[in-house]
């Protein structure tokens, strides 16, 4: 022994020490929680990652099972982590994001996507307490959100931030089912929290919410079904017998989360980056379907919602118009069905089928016998046309 304390005790000193210096860093930052697990503390999450993707449950989302090795378990990943530190951010609603769907003129955008892009305000505080960390303790970092092979919410689980739910997203005790995650890996040894346990009981509300009946069975979701993924994942044509349940959410989808009962305990985030836009509360969709490029991407600057594309996006506030059965609508359809974009013009032929009479219809496709493109022709034959 040196220094007046053994090996042991200087080691657990140690610990202790940078453990509340990285937790008071992470407040000075924002987070609302800053919780330690070890990086061999999700087991089972590679045995239940296969299965998903095996199962075909992962959509067209191909990097999930090119990424599944590193994915599964963080050591692998980097060989050298010993902490898992997962950080949470409050970006709780001012408002049940459930209100706008009950207004077909507009479209509905997930709480997440409604100001900044949450990747970006989220790695940038935690590079800021990593950066500080690293400097203290003289250990390597790896800083994480979400874009990352590393599974969050199962690490969340097990560092105590919460548990996942029934709808397999994360629900804290104290902010509800509205948490960003982001992670910090470290060479550091720190004091590790103990994971929360699953309060779910038999409440069902988060998989009785779903439109589209996404969910398997408790605690499985199928991405094929999620309106998140058809919204913001898939890039072709969406299957037309789920188009009717998607309703006007145009980007995301919020139901499952803003149905669980844990909600109660949330408070609005306090992150101001993070309050939604008001013009992104209840967009006008005849507003959203006049955007070309230019104005799209002036419109969703440093929002997530750009990454997907003007087309994308116009793709889903036509099926949203298709839905509102407002026949004002017509004709900023007719318009977009002139327009450079195949999957745009395919789900304007779709949307002109519900809003229009059938006469109205069959002159409109009469009109149209030019169509070359697959996906578009595939339209015309799902209305009976051809």
């Amino acid at each position: 022994m040196t220094g007046g304390l053994p090996s042991q005790d200087r080691q657990d000193a140690r610990r202790l020490k940078l453990t509340a210096f990285l937790r008071q860093e992470a407040r000075d930052k924002g987070f609302d929680l800053c919780r330690v697990t070890l990086p061999d503390s999700i087991p089972e999450a590679p045995g239940r990652l296969r299965q998903f993707i095996a199962e075909g449950q992962h959509g067209t989302m191909e990097w999930m099972a090119e990424t599944a090795d590193r994915r599964g378990d963080p050591r692998v990943l980097w060989s050298d982590v010993r902490s898992v530190v997962v950080f949470g951010m409050n970006y709780g609603p001012e408002h049940d994001p459930r209100d706008v769907l009950s207004m077909p003129d507009r479209g509905a955008i997930s709480v997440y996507a409604q100001n900044r892009d949450y990747h970006d305000i989220v790695k940038g505080k935690l590079k800021e307490v990593a950066t500080r960390f690293a400097a203290r303790a003289g250990e390597d970092v790896k800083v994480f959100v979400d874009t990352a092979p590393v599974m969050e919410k199962p690490l969340a689980e097990q560092a105590g931030l919460g548990w996942q739910g029934k709808h397999t997203n994360l629900v804290s005790r104290d902010f509800g089912s509205w948490l960003f995650l982001g992670s910090m890996f470290t060479t550091a040894d720190l004091e590790v929290d103990a994971p929360e346990v699953d309060h779910c009981g038999s409440c069902r509300a988060c998989l009785s919410a779903c439109p589209t009946d996404a969910f398997p069975a408790p605690y499985r979701i199928d991405a094929r079904r999620c309106i998140s993924y058809l919204t913001i994942e898939h890039k072709g044509p969406i299957d037309p017998a789920l188009r009717p349940l998607i309703g006007n959410r145009i980007y995301g989808c919020d139901d499952c989360l803003a149905a669980c009962p844990w909600n109660k305990f949330a408070a609005t985030a306090s992150e101001i980056k993070l309050k939604a836009r008001d013009e992104l509360k209840a967009p006008k969709l005849a507003e959203l379907m006049a955007l070309d490029d230019p104005a799209f991407r002036a419109m969703f600057s440093g929002s997530p919602v750009k990454r997907i594309g003007r087309d994308r996006f116009v793709r889903n506030v036509l099926m949203a118009a298709g839905n509102s059965g407002d026949r004002e609508m017509i004709a900023s359809c007719l318009a977009l069905s002139e327009d450079a974009s195949p999957v745009v013009r395919g789900m304007a032929v779709w949307a002109l089928s519900r809003l229009m009479t059938s006469g109205e219809f069959s002159e409109f496709a009469a009109r149209r016998k030019d169509e070359t493109d697959p996906d578009v022709i595939g339209e015309w034959t799902y209305a009976g046309v051809i």
